[in-house]
């Protein structure tokens, strides 16, 4: 019997583009994607979602792909992504407060940096729903990595088979069934069809 629907972030509860601070602060479409690349799509960001680097020396090693020219726009780009690049995704506000209204638990497992615990309630929609939530820079593992799903149902105390998870990589939902977990694949961000899943659980 399912108890629990565990949510991811992004593209999921929170839209993301990391090409919108780059489009603020520079101007130059070639500049602008070379930043936005040595930046985020970077081994360094994955780090950052493991919590084993500081943003400091993240970028340090940024700025080694990018001439000596960009490496301000990329200390910009670093300092401002989470104010520019994400916003919640209010059409999912009533689903979760409709879950939360039938005795769900509302649970929230993403792969994000450390700031993310600073600034998520502003984010999330109906975030005074949510029971629990754990962010992988917080244990040091990211999924679909086992340890992050076993990190997760042991903080909350949950098990694996009470819990549905939705998110929007097959890897993510394939790593929480390996780990007794059913879920769902959310990634043509259709919540109508989400809505006939959840229903039918």
């Amino acid at each position: 019997m399912i108890k629990n629907i565990v949510f991811d972030m992004g593209n999921v509860l929170v839209k993301y583009c990391d090409d919108r601070v780059a489009s603020r602060y520079i101007e130059d479409v070639l500049d602008r994607e070379r930043v936005r690349t040595a930046v985020f799509q970077s081994p360094e960001w994955v780090l950052l979602d493991m919590g084993v680097i500081s943003d400091a020396q993240a970028l340090k090693q940024m700025c080694g792909r990018l001439p000596e020219r960009l490496h301000e726009a990329a200390a910009l780009c670093m300092r401002d992504w989470d104010r520019y690049n994400m916003w919640g995704i209010q059409e999912m506000e009533p689903l979760l407060r409709e879950l939360k209204a039938k005795g769900y638990g509302i649970y929230v497992c993403s792969n994000a940096a450390l700031r993310l615990r600073d600034i998520y309630r502003e984010l999330f929609p109906a975030v005074d729903c949510i029971d629990g939530l754990l962010f992988s820079a917080e244990v040091k593992c990211i999924k679909p990595q086992r340890e992050m799903y076993q990190h997760f149902f042991e903080r909350f105390h949950l098990k694996p088979e009470e819990c549905f998870f939705i998110d929007d990589l097959p890897s993510n939902i394939e790593g929480g069934r390996a780990c007794g977990m059913d879920g769902y694949c959310f990634a043509d961000g259709d919540i109508g069809k989400l809505r006939e899943v959840l229903a039918a659980l």
